[in-house]
């Protein structure tokens, strides 16, 4: 079926040509355009459009927006929302202000096509029924029994599309039809992929070898497309649009009453309702299994780097966490083991390793204790920042408390070890803004942070002794009342134009 009209609502000219040059005009569907939001409103109040693909993103009235409007106007037209890569997470909350379907850009032309069709199935069911009933309203006695029957059939619908989990909606499916024709026995097939063969999915009052032996008909409903009669049996199609997806099938009692007809299509209506619940299912378990998968790779991501609670407020949160790289202020800790490098000609191999884990170790256990994002290890030394990937109030305070634990811990434990292996961290932090996200391939990629602080933390690591903490101007100011420092004055830093205060952490107020 096409004809209808479809509004295209996107900012982006190329994309609206797209839409309607090569997907909507060549299948028959009537399009109508708008450049941003407020036009899209406009014309979807004044034409009423069966269908509506919307951009998510656009100036000043993005598509949420929209929605809300339209919503706010008691429109209820299906929408099909155009996000792109990244956004998906945006489409749950679309979702709940009735959004049919999305697609990611840039799409293909096949996608769209199919996320029309599914949009459509159910407005199109519903003008059907529709007119079925309009009929029964004029009809005399008998079709004023069949209007009670579809009344019923309305029901059961009703209750089928509402269900999400697979295995009851397909139960529900076959008690409902066999309640509705009064059969003997009742069969759901769908199409499994890639085969394409139809496989039985509930059954009711049948048995494996009778599931068998009545494929025959099945077979000639997915070879045309139709319904087909054969006695007492019948088998209707279940159709998303131009995709049929399964049968649905009865057996009746050789005496029962005549109007075989009748009961097909009885059975027909309640295949069209089962279709569009077993999609809505589909469509269910997808966005489930994109949002597990979109946890899994979160944690996948960030196990490595921050403490287990941070982990779960991501996955509580995803969409707080910006994929790619973003800017935001943030302060950098380095820390480096001073006298390491010497150390190592004197040491065994395996000792070394040993020390070096340990004072590693409680480097990077401190930094987690105040919730900081490990970045990496780079020989010798420890890379850190905090206010990423999840806000923090305090994060410059959190660094410094971080830095004053770490040298706490290596003092502690230094009256352990062996003289020989008693080292200190020297360590530079600074505050200000750096892009953080992740950087490198699809296959190997590392969260981490750019900038010019990020450099000049790594610049005051350099400068301080061991067991000394440096730090700039911003992070003195943001933390100067939980913090007592030492002036160092102007210190010429490498890679900047002009000497920078500095000052020395003597420790926590």
């Amino acid at each position: 079926m096409a004809g209808e009209t479809i509004l295209v609502v996107d900012d982006s000219k190329p994309t609206r040509d797209f839409c309607v040059e090569y997907v909507l005009k060549p299948n028959r569907y009537v399009p109508c355009v708008a450049r941003d939001g407020e036009e899209g409103i406009r014309l979807a109040l004044m034409h009423k459009p069966d269908l509506i693909i919307l951009d998510l993103e656009m100036p000043k009235l993005g598509g949420l927006d929209v929605l809300k409007a339209l919503r706010a106007q008691s429109l209820s037209i299906p929408v099909i929302l155009a996000t792109a890569h990244g956004s998906e997470a945006l489409a749950i909350e679309a979702f709940r202000l009735g959004v049919r379907d999305y697609v990611v850009k840039p799409y293909e032309i096949p996608d769209m096509l199919n996320a029309i069709e599914r949009s459509l199935a159910e407005t199109r069911t519903r003008r059907e029924r529709d007119v079925v009933t309009s009929q029964l309203m004029h009809a005399n006695h008998a079709l004023e029994v069949r209007l009670r029957e579809f009344t019923i059939l309305y029901g059961i619908g009703k209750s089928v599309t509402a269900l999400l989990d697979h295995a009851s909606l397909l139960k529900r499916i076959v008690e409902a039809a066999q309640y509705v024709t009064s059969a003997q026995t009742c069969v759901l097939r769908l199409r499994d992929m890639p085969d394409g063969q139809l496989r039985a999915q509930a059954v009711i009052g049948a048995s494996t070898a009778q599931l068998h032996a009545d494929a025959r008909l099945a077979q000639q409903v997915l070879r045309t497309g139709q319904p087909a009669i054969t006695g007492a049996d019948v088998a209707v199609p279940l159709n998303v649009g131009a995709k049929l997806i399964g049968t649905l099938e009865i057996n009746r009692a050789a005496d029962a009453r005549q109007f075989v007809e009748h009961d097909m299509q009885l059975l027909q209506s309640l295949a069209d309702y089962a279709a569009i619940a077993i999609e809505n299912s589909r469509l269910f378990r997808e966005l489930e299994e994109s949002k597990e998968r979109e946890k899994q790779t979160i944690r996948n991501v960030f196990e490595r780097y921050v403490t287990p609670t941070v982990v779960e407020q991501l996955l509580s949160k995803p969409d707080t966490l910006a994929l790619g790289g973003a800017r935001r202020p943030i302060t950098t800790l380095f820390a480096d083991l001073r006298g390491f490098t010497a150390l190592s000609e004197k040491l065994d191999p395996e000792v070394l390793f040993e020390t070096l884990n340990h004072h590693l170790s409680l480097g990077a256990e401190a930094v987690l204790n105040y919730e900081g994002t490990l970045d990496k290890f780079m020989g010798d030394a420890v890379m850190a920042f905090f206010n990423a990937p999840l806000p923090q109030t305090d994060y410059a305070l959190r660094a410094v408390q971080a830095a004053v634990e770490m040298q706490r811990r290596i003092a502690a434990t230094s009256r352990l070890r062996a003289q020989l292996q008693r080292l200190q961290f020297g360590v530079g932090i600074a505050t200000g803004d750096a892009v953080v996200g992740n950087i490198g391939t699809a296959q190997l990629m590392n969260y981490t942070a750019i900038g010019t602080s990020v450099n000049l933390a790594r610049r005051l690591q350099e400068s301080a002794k061991g067991g000394q903490i440096l730090i700039d101007l911003a992070t003195y100011q943001a933390a100067a009342d939980r913090i007592k420092v030492r002036p160092l004055g102007l210190l010429e830093v490498k890679g900047m134009r002009e000497p920078l205060p500095v000052f020395d952490v003597m420790g926590l107020k």
